[in-house]
């Protein structure tokens, strides 16, 4: 009795810190707005949020599976494995840059991003958007529809969304392409995601 207790006790020491401490994974799936394009990675606002869920001992992980140029339809090729992968409680979704400014069609740009939310929350992770904007030369219609389909989705999916990733980023904080962020941004920017995120971390 005494050897098959001591057996019992020896699986509950190796199997109670992983359980009691095992962290929940945050995976952000964008492009290069989140990939931390043209800047040093540390410095990326993905990077920043990781460092502030730690210093708020808030028991989440972040996991950016994040590619420069990628489009809502790589996103839609990519997020079954990402998910099975990562196994993820929330997941940021951060795209459609892309699509727009290649002027993709706005029915397969939502169909797309729609697919990839429905997968997330399948997987009984929560989900947050994160809405992009469009510069004015895109057209007044194609750039409203395009603005639309963000809130669109996230009234459908009951999701929570933050509008617009860049929100409050002045001129002279984007690099010379005037499309992406420079690394003195980054904190705005991972202010902007937890005004929202802050909500799901429970």
């Amino acid at each position: 009795m005494t050897a098959f207790l001591i057996i019992i006790l020896l699986f509950a020491a190796l199997w109670l810190p992983q359980s009691a401490h095992a962290e929940k994974n945050i995976l952000v799936f964008g492009d290069s707005l989140s990939a931390g394009y043209g800047i040093a990675i540390e410095k990326s606002w993905v990077n920043l949020l990781q460092q502030e869920l730690l210093r708020t001992q808030s028991g989440f992980s972040v996991v950016n599976a994040s590619i420069s140029g990628e489009t809502t339809t790589g996103g839609r090729q990519r997020i079954a494995k990402a998910l099975k992968q990562h196994h993820p409680a929330i997941v940021i979704v951060e795209l459609g840059a892309n699509d727009g400014m290649r002027g993709a069609p706005i029915k397969d740009f939502e169909a797309n991003l729609s697919y990839i939310i429905e997968q997330s929350l399948r997987s009984d992770a929560k989900v947050l958007l994160i809405g992009m904007k469009l510069p004015p030369n895109y057209g007044g219609p194609y750039t409203t529809q395009f603005h639309n389909v963000y809130p669109h989705l996230a009234q459908k999916y009951r999701i929570l969304l933050l509008p617009f990733l860049l929100e409050g980023v002045v001129a002279d904080q984007f690099q010379a392409d005037n499309l992406h962020p420079i690394a003195e941004a980054q904190q705005h920017i991972m202010l902007n995601v937890m005004q929202e995120l802050k909500h799901l971390l429970h």
